[in-house]
């Protein structure tokens, strides 16, 4: 609206100086007049001209990102028109990190341009309200056009790395291997059927084929064991704290550490999470599914509303059908320790708890539940604000301490 009034205040000076020369018949105040008007008319006729279809592309540097990186916002903007402009800029948001403004720098149909976004926390920042504006060379008119691109700058978070977990001390035999608890690998049975010619009599299911009269067998569907699911809690009421230093900021941080241990052992692991919207993503190593677990914990937020004993008790979910079970949590009611204590007796499971009231500035409680899962031999790890996240995690460390 700014340039429209320049060009309605340049029409009507124009207008009223050429009046007051026709009026006092001075050609001098004509000049000026007419001049006035000219400039007027050109400033609407190039505003017609550029009004063309553009395209614009931000590009993120560097991408992928890790919070607390310096980042830049690159805008590339390619103008179908070859009618100059004299100033360009895009203006949008940029998610939770509110408006931004980038200056364009060009001529022609290319305009480019940088702006500095500073140190970023994790997350999701999707480029939305985005507009191109130019502005003429006589500064009386400019021309706002629609820069909508489906884009977003993903920052993931920073992980540790981990030669060891916490829960793997205690499972070591005396020459350093691990101690396999439970069978990693199986068969489940999944329904029966009639006997075919020349199968083993050893799958016959003995208490159905005397109900039906006839032979049946066990069906046995393959369930591999070995898998480990990484549940991230995303309660609301876990979240305390300001990022980058809240406690879900840690919690992910700690679940994505986990989830990188294993795929650097080339393990199969399921990461899943319990916010608004669910998510459950696969890695089997450090290549292209690692990375789409960052993304998905770039972008997770504390929003959801149900326990973490959801995900424990879902009959088809990932945690139901895993070998051994890591859940990284701020909240554990009731209902969650009695799943956690009743998949502790199944597979291997282990917690990392994350201590919410210490990012707070309060003191840390004892939690009696969680007491009485270490003392049934469930495995915790305690992250408390100001934490080391390695040292904590870290089950090769902490033997190092042990034994110094």
């Amino acid at each position: 609206m700014r340039g429209l009034s320049r060009l309605g205040g340049a029409l009507l000076l124009g207008l009223a100086v050429t009046a007051a020369a026709l009026a006092f018949g001075s050609r001098a105040l004509g000049v000026a007049g007419v001049g006035l008007l000219l400039a007027a008319a050109a400033s609407r006729a190039w505003a017609g001209f550029v009004r063309e279809p553009v395209q614009v592309r931000h590009v993120a540097e560097p991408a992928p990102a890790t919070e607390g990186n310096r980042m830049l916002l690159a805008v590339h903007v390619r103008r179908r028109s070859r009618i100059p402009v004299a100033t360009g800029a895009v203006r949008g948001t940029l998610g939770r990190l509110g408006p931004y403004e980038c200056r364009l720098r060009g001529h022609g149909r290319t305009l480019t341009g940088t702006v500095a976004l500073g140190r970023v926390q994790r997350g999701r920042f999707a480029v939305s309200d985005a507009r191109l504006v130019l502005g003429d060379h006589l500064g009386l008119e400019s021309v706002t056009l629609p820069a909508a691109e489906s884009m977003a700058v993903v920052v993931h978070p920073r992980l540790v790395e981990l030669q060891s977990l916490f829960s793997e001390v205690g499972r070591r035999g005396a020459d350093g291997r691990r101690l396999l608890l439970h069978r990693p690998s199986g068969f489940d049975f999944h329904s029966v059927r009639e006997y075919e010619q020349g199968e083993s009599l050893r799958r016959v299911h003995w208490p159905t084929t005397a109900r039906r009269g006839q032979l049946m067998v066990k069906e046995l569907d393959d369930a591999p064991r070995d898998t480990v699911v990484v549940i991230l809690d995303c309660h609301a009421a876990g979240a305390v704290g300001d990022p980058p230093d809240s406690s879900f900021d840690v919690a992910v941080r700690a679940a994505g550490s986990v989830v990188r241990l294993y795929a650097s052992r080339g393990r199969k692991s399921t990461l899943v999470t319990t916010g608004a919207s669910p998510a459950s993503v696969e890695v089997c190593s450090l290549q292209g599914d690692f990375r789409s677990a960052l993304d998905t914990l770039a972008a997770v937020d504390a929003d959801g509303r149900l326990s973490v004993a959801r995900a424990l008790a879902h009959e088809h979910g990932p945690a139901a059908r895993a070998g051994e079970l890591v859940v990284v949590t701020a909240t554990l009611d009731p209902l969650a320790l009695e799943g956690v204590r009743s998949a502790a007796t199944r597979r291997l499971v282990s917690i990392v708890w994350v201590d919410a009231p210490s990012f707070a500035g309060r003191p840390s409680q004892a939690v009696p539940g969680l007491l009485r899962l270490a003392a049934s031999g469930v495995p915790v790890a305690v992250l408390r604000r100001g934490d080391d996240l390695a040292a904590t995690l870290d089950g090769a460390r902490s033997e190092a301490v042990a034994h110094g």
